[in-house]
């Protein structure tokens, strides 16, 4: 197993699935951190050296990732909502708020949502 901030990842995992598992990590940013440290895009994690693992993770804490990126997303709702903006107001009524039908098939962006704002 290795562990990366916390987090055990298995010996056969992709590193490059491994960071987009990460909050707020995704395809393009993790392609960019394995390009910084040299990595190759198919590389497992029980490959990497002790000190490449050690670069990940001195970089991933540098990052807003996890709890930070999710406070981040809640102070920008909340913000949205003081303000008053429809999108703000969307948010509160937990409808659609980028544009989706509201007539029918609403149920599938209430949930997401939902999951927006839960905090």
């Amino acid at each position: 197993m290795v562990q990366i901030l916390g987090v055990n990842f298995h010996e056969l995992k992709l590193v490059k699935k491994a960071l987009e598992t990460f909050y707020a990590l995704g395809p393009r940013t993790s392609e960019r951190i394995l390009a910084k440290h040299y990595i190759h895009p198919r590389a497992k994690m029980g490959s990497l050296a002790p000190k490449t693992i050690t670069a990940l993770t001195a970089e991933l804490s540098t990052m807003k990732i996890e709890n930070d990126a999710r406070k981040e997303v809640q102070d920008n709702i909340k913000r949205l909502r003081d303000m008053g903006t429809y999108r703000g107001k969307r948010h509160g009524q937990n409808l659609p708020v980028r544009g989706q039908r509201t007539r029918t098939q609403i149920w599938t962006a209430r949930k997401l949502n939902k999951i927006e704002r839960r905090g």
